[in-house]
């Protein structure tokens, strides 16, 4: 996005199936050092810090810097951030949260997103619905997407052991 661009909204959705319960798919997102293990530990950055208070009206703050990635992403050695609240928790079935991401200082997006966990067969059906607005110098929309397919993938791993 240009720096002259008016802020831009978008919205997205996907759907992933998990041969876990609810139960431990929540408790991915729940508990800060398994989440650590699928949203922070993973290929492309290296984690700074990751502090998370997970209630409602709690916290998480998380630094990282980009090591690479696709075409459009950051230079590789950017300073990079989210800054989450959470506002709604239904335990083992929903959670509401909303967050800016920051690239240094400079916030380049604001969302709402929520996760809605339901029983599928054996596993856990699982939505993620994102709400956004990019600023100037933002990501924009796909790589936003993008990026949380690759994230969704790792919390996969996680739950199968395999991170």
């Amino acid at each position: 996005m240009k720096e002259d661009q008016p802020a831009m909204h978008s919205a997205f959705s996907i759907e992933r199936t998990y041969a876990a319960s609810p139960a431990r798919v929540f408790a991915a997102f729940a508990e800060p050092a398994l989440k650590r293990q699928w949203f922070m530990d993973g290929k492309v950055f290296a984690s700074e810090e990751y502090t998370a208070d997970f209630r409602i009206g709690g916290c998480e703050k998380s630094r990282f810097t980009f090591t690479g990635g696709p075409a459009g992403a950051p230079p590789a050695g950017t300073k990079m951030g989210n800054d989450t609240v959470y506002l709604d928790i239904v335990p083992n079935r929903r959670i509401v949260f909303a967050y800016a991401m920051l690239v240094g200082d400079y916030r380049i997006s604001a969302s709402l997103a929520t996760v809605e966990l339901s029983a599928a067969g054996g596993g856990t059906r699982l939505l993620f619905t994102e709400q956004a607005v990019f600023f100037e110098r933002s990501d924009g929309a796909k790589l936003r997407e993008d990026g949380w397919r690759g994230l969704l993938s790792q919390l996969e791993k996680t739950l199968s052991g395999a991170a």
